[in-house]
Formats: structure tokens, sequence, C-alpha cells
């Protein structure tokens, strides 16, 4: 039997809280405005979010936030869109009116409205990604793949459906993700789908990785999977990205990354190259070499390598972890780096907005 969700459980457990709060203040609230029933209450205060909030882009990280921003957009709605000459018998102005009377209403409302935030708060509380960053490319050429948000075909290729990327219902670029949307084959109308958290991981670990050549990548790639097995959901853990590449689908790549993490909440991105000397500053054929052009080439490999990791920062905003020979002898200590960004860590930060008591007595 699968584990329930602790988080999941005591969010439940909040809301039927809330539901029993609000069911007690009922009947002062119908008695006081005027209302039939609950049912015409909340169709007066209840889904109309969407027309006070800018849900699309806003990141919502309290139900005291989502209160003062509901109240904001409130007011502001009556301002812009209702001439004050026909406000008389609007029914966002007689809401307003009611609630700047009765105080029940007020206490009624707050509760209302944090009971539907924390009902959507996994909507409203996560960051999504730019158009641009929800389309990533990884693999060596001839064996590369796209990890999209919303993928779809166009045809040519594949693409996100931008209108749906903020409706998501998984954690972005999550396990959980990769095994919603899978692998997309660039230029083609294919997919490469995982029916189970082990079926990914095989494939990570023993098709993408296995094919970079790279010892460290490899037993890395296991202590990942290693991890995600373990883990209470593993859903839920961040993947870990490999041969992300700078170019997207450039047929000459110019750069990939060993690994990426994108952790949950703020989709802030880490890089972990894997440097060791035999492969990113070993020096061959150097007999013919003079000592000043030995300087100018090993100057030259170093710059390169520099180049790369300022590149995808500037370009991709992702900041790069570099180990080298000394560090590599200890990848227990670089997998416990790693593991400091695939914790999933809870969102909706307990940010306090003052609301003032009397919001409602400020005149439109």
């Amino acid at each position: 039997m699968a584990k329930r969700d602790p988080e999941k459980t005591a969010r439940n457990k909040v809301i039927k809280e809330l539901k029993e709060k609000l069911r007690a203040l009922l009947p002062s609230v119908l008695e006081a405005t005027g209302f039939e029933s609950e049912y015409s209450l909340h169709g007066k205060i209840g889904g109309k979010f969407g027309q006070y909030l800018d849900i699309k882009n806003v990141v919502v990280d309290s139900p005291q936030q989502f209160i003062a921003l509901w109240l904001d957009g409130f007011k502001n709605y009556i301002r812009k869109n209702i001439d004050p000459r026909w406000r008389e018998g609007n029914n966002h102005y007689e809401t307003y009116k009611l609630l700047q009377k009765h105080k029940v209403f007020q206490d009624y409302l707050y509760l209302f409205l944090e009971r539907t935030y924390i009902k959507h708060i996994d909507a409203l509380s996560k960051k999504r990604p730019t158009i641009e960053e929800a389309e990533i490319w990884i693999g060596q050429a001839n064996a590369n793949y796209g990890i999209l948000v919303t993928p779809r075909f166009n045809g040519t290729n594949w693409e996100n459906d931008k209108s749906e990327i903020r409706h998501f219902p998984h954690r972005y670029w999550s396990i959980g993700h990769i095994l919603a949307t899978g692998l997309v084959v660039p230029f083609k109308n294919a997919k490469l789908e995982f029916k189970t958290v082990e079926e990914y991981l095989n494939f990570f670990t023993n098709v993408i990785v296995r094919n970079s050549g790279s010892e460290y990548e490899y037993k890395l790639a296991e202590m990942y999977s290693i991890y995600v097995n373990a883990a209470e959901n593993p859903h839920e853990i961040p993947l870990l990205i490999p041969e992300f590449r700078y170019d997207g689908l450039a047929k000459k790549h110019k750069y990939r990354l060993d690994f990426t993490i994108i952790e949950a909440s703020q989709l802030n991105k880490i890089g972990f190259e894997l440097s060791p000397w035999s492969t990113h500053g070993y020096l061959s054929k150097t007999k013919s070499m003079s000592q000043e052009q030995i300087n100018d080439v090993a100057k030259g490999n170093f710059e390169n390598e520099m180049s790369k990791h300022k590149s995808y920062f500037k370009k991709h905003g992702i900041f790069v972890l570099i180990y080298t020979d000394f560090d590599l002898k200890d990848l227990d200590s670089v997998f416990r780096d790693m593991e400091l960004y695939l914790r999933p860590k809870s969102v909706g930060s307990q940010m306090k907005f003052h609301i003032f008591n009397d919001f409602f007595n400020d005149p439109l």
C-alpha cells in the first residue's frame, strides 16, 4: 500500500477545520446579509479570484498574502470597471457594501479565502517556468531527447502547450514530471514513456549516462537511483538531469553539463561538472612544444572551461559546481552536495501580511 503524503494529510485536516468554522458562522452571515443560502453566498465571493489576481504570473506564498491580494484586487476591480454612477445594484459593489457593514461577513470571508488558498496551494504557490525555461534538451548528438512540461507535436517538432504550463499537476522537473511527460524525440512524433520509477531510472543510468563513458557520472547515477528508490515519495524528488545541452537542438552543440538539478520551490538551477585532469586538463604531444606554447594551450583550455560555466549562468541561470580529481576521490561527498538540492522543499512560506481591520472602511 502506498504511503500517505503527510503534508496532504495535514492540509486536509486544516481544510476540514476551516469548513467547520465556516458552517458555524453561516447562519449569522445569512441573517445579516440576506443571502438565501450557502450556495448563493459563495456565488458572490467564490470562484472569482482569477478576476482579482494575476494568477498566471503571481506566486502566492501564504494565506495572508492571498487574502491581501484578493481584497486589493476586489476593490481595484470595482474602481476600474464600475462607473460610480451605476454602482447601486451591481453585484460586486453590493457585496462590498455588505462587507463594510457586517463584521461577521468579513470574518467569514477571511476564513473562506484561507480555505480557498489551502485548497489551491499547489497551483498558487509554486513558481512556474517561463516559456523558454519549460523546454530542456539533453544528451549527445544523435542520442538527444527533450524534457518539456506540456509537450505536443506540431507536425514538425515538439513544443509546449503554453496555456497549460501553469496547470501542470506535478512538481516541475521531478521524477513525477518525467513519468507524466516522458522524453520526446526531436523532430519525430515519438516519445519514450516510463510506467514506473524503476523503468525511468534504468534508462537514465544505463542508456543516457552510460553513453557518456564517464565512470564518475555512472557511479553518481547509481547513487541517485538508490536515493530515489529509498525516498518516501519518489515522485517528488527533483530530476538529476544529465547532459544539459547549452544550445538546445543545435546540431553542433557548444557545451553540455554533466548533471543539473532544478530545485522545486524556486526553480533554481544548480549544475554539477566533473572535471578530472585526464579529460579537462591533460596535454598530450608536448615534446615538440616549447614551455611558452604549452602554457598557451593550457591557458586556452582553462579559458574555454571557464567560458562554459559563465555562459551557462548568463543564458540559463545555472550556477555550476566544479569537481576536480581531488573531489572525485570521494564521490559520497559529491553526492551529499547533490542531496542538498534533491530534498523536496515545501512551498508556501509563512510570510506575514498585515490586513487592516478597517480595510472595508476605506471609501471607494
